[in-house]
């Protein structure tokens, strides 16, 4: 199936120079592999590959003695990313497929147990000024952690507050504006109404439908380059640019343990439901930072539900609950060179009682060497994990990035 999937897109990149009625425009490194644009200016694409390798070593503590230590080396994203627009420069599209096992994994009944190949399949229509109307798989409008590239990271990866709370990506629509207000001040207001289930659900709506409003304050103007949604202070921000942010998320009758994240609450065969369907609410507040070589990000989410336990039609505990909580996530990037960064975050994850998690602390500290931006770089970070206020494990990654 990787084998077939990978030959129709190295087909696709084979043909385009051949085709008489387009041009291709030339591209530097990082600015994606092909570009091409319609000689009569009807379409554009740029396909631009690319991947993350990674060593990691973990050692785990059990109380009274650290075990021995684990090492796994994997490809973590390899990715095919198209993006370009169709009749007009005002109908912009986006397609990202992903190859790796940690892309593809997930599977169940609800995605027809296939393989999830599609991160991305969505097109934005540019139908005002500063108006957006997006449809299709995309990512939703969460915590910025989430919402920047895992490419524009400036460690090996998310924090835990990522993992737990994150919305991810979700089919449906999204309405977004920019306003400019006086003193250069800017304001960002993104709304969304989507399934409810996460990405690739081929079954149809299983519970209710999902509604997400995001508010961004830019009281310094934007950052360049879009640096709000890029990690570390990769642009060198003349002056000091600081966006705050808050995001409310409702999704009714909510059939997974983390919202559109987790697993399925499966009930018994032949319930008047074949799954458990509960009201979960989930709120952001971030905001990043940017002055110069420093960069700064900080996150706090919090996510309820109305009545977290499953049960059946009998009022028994199934034994799947709704993962809530808070959690609080902070890191700070300093350049130490021009090209050397060290980077430093907490994180700390407070789970409900029924949720079965442990309450965790992390501490992490990380250096990156980006040779050619966010583009090809190579990193190291290691992490201190502490479980109800015990030390769990120690956790060491390194790894490099490079896209095309």
């Amino acid at each position: 199936m990787i084998k077939t999937f990978t030959s129709i897109f190295v087909g696709i990149i084979l043909v385009l120079p051949t085709m008489g009625q387009q041009t291709t425009q030339q591209a530097s490194f990082g600015k994606g592999l092909l570009n091409y644009v319609a000689s009569d200016s009807s379409f554009s694409v740029k396909f631009a590959p690319r991947m993350q390798a990674r060593y990691q070593a973990n050692s785990s503590f059990d109380g009274s003695n650290w075990s021995a230590v684990d090492h796994s080396f994997l490809i973590r994203r390899a990715r095919f990313k198209f993006d370009g627009w169709a009749v007009s420069p005002k109908l912009v599209y986006k397609m990202e497929f992903g190859l790796s096992n940690n892309d593809m994994s997930g599977s169940n009944s609800y995605t027809k147990n296939a393989p999830r190949y599609i991160l991305d399949a969505v097109v934005k229509w540019k139908f005002a000024k500063n108006w957006e109307l997006w449809a299709g798989q995309t990512k939703m409008p969460g915590n910025v952690e989430r919402v920047v590239s895992s490419g524009d990271l400036q460690l090996i990866d998310r924090s835990l507050l990522n993992k737990y709370f994150t919305l991810d990506r979700d089919m449906g629509f999204q309405l977004r504006h920019k306003s400019k207000l006086p003193v250069g001040m800017v304001v960002k207001e993104k709304v969304a109404v989507t399934q409810g289930e996460g990405r690739n659900i081929a079954t149809g709506n299983e519970g209710g439908l999902q509604y997400t409003a995001r508010l961004e304050w830019f009281p310094f103007g934007e950052f360049a380059k879009k640096g709000d949604y890029v990690q570390a202070a990769i642009y060198r921000e003349a002056t000091p640019k600081l966006m705050l942010t808050y995001t409310y998320n409702f999704n009714n009758n909510a059939v997974k343990t983390m919202s559109a994240m987790g697993k399925y609450m499966d009930l018994p065969v032949g319930s008047t439901s074949p799954l458990y369907q509960t009201d979960i609410t989930t709120q952001f507040i971030d905001g990043m930072f940017k002055y110069k070589g420093v960069s700064a990000m900080a996150e706090w989410a919090k996510r309820i539900t109305s009545d977290p336990l499953a049960k059946d039609d009998s009022g028994v505990e199934t034994g799947s609950a709704v993962i809530d909580g808070s959690s609080l996530n902070a890191q700070i990037g300093v350049f130490v060179t021009d090209k050397v960064e060290v980077v430093t975050r907490y994180t700390q994850a407070d789970f409900k009682n029924y949720s079965k998690l442990n309450d965790l602390k992390q501490y992490t500290i990380g250096i990156s060497k980006y040779i050619s931006g966010h583009k090809l770089k190579v990193q190291a970070d290691i992490s201190y994990t502490e479980s109800n206020g015990n030390a769990q494990g120690i956790l060491l990654r390194t790894g490099f990035d490079i896209h095309f």
